[in-house]
């Protein structure tokens, strides 16, 4: 279909994407995979189902044969848990739609070796894409920093703040979107998957919503069936949907007591701020955990794979010209209102002591980076 799509725009010619279709070959078993030299696996993100499919390809493909995962979130060493082969699995995320997006995020763990990293951003470069080597975690470098960032807007939703408005301030920032009609045309199905992993990981600091679990129940599941916290018909923009306020209305039944029930009055500059500093702030624990080598991998990655404005500099830039001090004084008195969501990391807090920028580096003798060779 992209192909088509293509040729259709005078992109490509018939005889190219003729080609194209050429190099690709289905199979139901793993029979053929006996002479290949990299497996990509991208299938939903259930821990079993990954881990058995590890254990199966790692008995028919070579010893030389690199064993990748497409896993937005899951930690390598849980995938590759099965298997005797530590050395060549490797996390190879592409960002959604994969053929536009240009990141791609290669996770190392510590027992991956040099050469399956050199292999994995050589092969980047060849299908054009910008390769950023990072650690491995929950979410690696690029979801763990964000996961906070669709969890604020449902905060701020549960508070009595209007979807679409915080979808017009995200926007009216620079994002491609806001992150209800992100959710939307990602499906629902990633963050319900996730969302177990997400709590499991991050403790207090995770905010539990049960907002798309009752979007799923009655009957949305985004841009997939037309039908989401917006309209999408085929070939027109996605209209704000005025009959999902019974789902919203529900949904802050349920989580009132969490915030004693009581509405609150928001600029749009709070809204702005109450999503993105708590996004800085794990970026701050990203590279306080040697999860990146430097902070400017970080803003490549915020603005390849996320969309974040280009001309903001990236997250992490962006952050240096609002101030470590300012993020911090903010995000204290919302953790005193609204509980650990918002308390600020201790990265954080010594850049906003010292005065010094969020993306300086760390002193020499701090711990080697994870995602360094």
């Amino acid at each position: 279909g992209n192909l088509e799509g293509l040729v259709k725009r005078g992109s490509l010619t018939k005889d190219k994407m003729s080609k194209a279709i050429s190099l690709l070959k289905g199979a139901l078993d793993y029979s053929d995979f006996k002479d290949v030299d990299m497996v990509i696996e991208a299938v939903i993100e259930k821990v079993p189902l990954k881990q058995s499919i590890f254990a199966d390809i790692e008995k028919i493909c070579p010893p030389h044969c690199i064993l990748a995962t497409n896993t937005s979130t899951i930690d390598l060493n849980i995938v590759g848990e099965k298997t005797n082969s530590q050395d060549r699995i490797i996390g190879a995320h592409f960002f959604s739609p994969a053929h536009i997006m240009p990141l791609l995020e290669i996770v190392r763990t510590e027992r991956t070796s040099p050469q399956a990293i050199l292999d994995l951003i050589t092969v980047g470069k060849i299908i054009k894409k910008v390769p950023v080597v990072v650690g491995n975690c929950t979410g690696f470098a690029v979801n763990r920093t964000f996961f906070p960032y669709g969890q604020a807007a449902h905060l701020l939703v549960s508070l009595g703040i209007d979807l679409f408005r915080i979808d017009r301030v995200i926007s009216n920032f620079g994002m491609p979107m806001g992150p209800f009609q992100l959710q939307d045309v990602a499906g629902y199905g990633v963050a319900l998957a996730v969302k177990d992993i997400y709590a499991a990981a991050f403790g207090t600091r995770n905010f539990r919503s049960g907002l798309v679990e009752l979007m799923a129940k009655d009957g949305r599941q985004g841009k997939i069936n037309g039908k989401g916290y917006y309209f999408y018909e085929k070939g027109g923009k996605p209209k704000p949907d005025p009959s999902v306020q019974h789902v919203i209305d529900e949904y802050r039944r349920q989580t009132k007591t969490i915030f004693g029930g009581k509405l609150v009055t928001l600029s749009d500059q709070d809204i702005l701020e109450m999503v993105f500093f708590p996004v800085v702030n794990e970026a701050c624990r990203v590279m306080d955990e040697n999860v990146v080598i430097r902070a400017s991998d970080l803003d490549i990655a915020s603005v390849l794979g996320m969309g974040f404005p280009k001309y903001r500099g990236g997250l992490i830039f962006w952050a240096d010209t609002v101030g470590a001090s300012y993020i911090h004084s903010k995000l204290s008195k919302w953790a005193e209102i609204y509980g650990d969501f918002f308390k600020p990391s201790s990265y954080l807090e010594e850049r906003a002591k010292s005065v010094r920028p969020l993306g300086a580096p760390k002193t020499a003798q701090q711990a080697p980076t994870r995602s360094r060779m």
